[in-house]
């Protein structure tokens, strides 16, 4: 056990970002613990804080395991294991059934979430993506391909804890990456905090309400 909870995960993570504190950023976290873990980076660093949503692509027989993940945007991103989808033989009808599922999730957590709030402008800004940590990491790779398709400025991960591995494979992903506890032996995430109690919606939908006071949104925006 590394962290108390998300919040001190969050905490211990503002103060690694400190540097970004004048660059101005976003700070886009992943639903729906990471958006605990952000709400603390993003008071300390008096940014904005908004939602990207990427979900898991289950297999058909075995919907815990991932096969890749999509990201909804302008045009959505996928992110696919493709030996997971020729072992297991998925044929193109299956994903897009299975992508159409994941996508409309992702678009009913986006209204539900923002409660009409217009998305966070991020056009040439520093984007931080923040999650309350990394295993194999197709969700995060699938929502920062999706950004890398937009007119960003830096795009920097920052996360409490991830494997060694998967630190080295996302570098080539983004311009800066950030991580706490990147140990060499890895099993779960929820296995480095004392308290990993799933985050409610309830809970995501306050917090991003709270961080309109340090950064509301621009007049005019709806």
């Amino acid at each position: 056990m590394v962290f108390k909870d998300r919040v001190d995960a969050g905490r211990m993570l503002a103060r690694r970002l400190r540097q970004y504190e004048d660059a101005h950023p976003a700070v886009l976290a992943l639903p729906r613990g990471g958006v605990v873990v952000g709400y603390q980076v993003a008071e300390e660093l008096d940014a904005p804080l908004d939602i990207i949503v990427a979900r898991k692509l289950g297999a058909p027989s075995q919907p815990e395991l991932a096969i890749g993940a999509v990201v909804d945007g302008d045009a959505p991103q996928t992110v696919l294991n493709e030996e997971i989808v020729r072992d297991f033989r998925i044929s193109k009808e299956q994903l897009e059934a299975i992508v159409a599922r994941e996508l409309a999730e992702v678009e009913r957590r986006q209204k539900t979430y923002r409660k009409g709030r217009p998305p966070t402008p991020i056009e040439g800004r520093t984007v931080i993506v923040v999650d309350d940590g990394i295993a194999t990491g197709a969700s995060v790779r699938a929502a920062l391909r999706g950004l890398r398709r937009k007119p960003i400025g830096k795009l920097v991960l920052a996360v409490p804890v991830a494997p060694q591995s998967t630190v080295r494979e996302m570098q080539s992903e983004v311009d800066d990456l950030v991580c706490v506890h990147a140990p060499l032996q890895f099993g779960a995430v929820g296995a480095f905090y004392k308290d990993f109690d799933q985050t409610t919606d309830e809970e995501v939908i306050e917090l991003l309400e709270d961080a309109q006071r340090w950064a509301p949104e621009p007049a005019g925006a709806r």
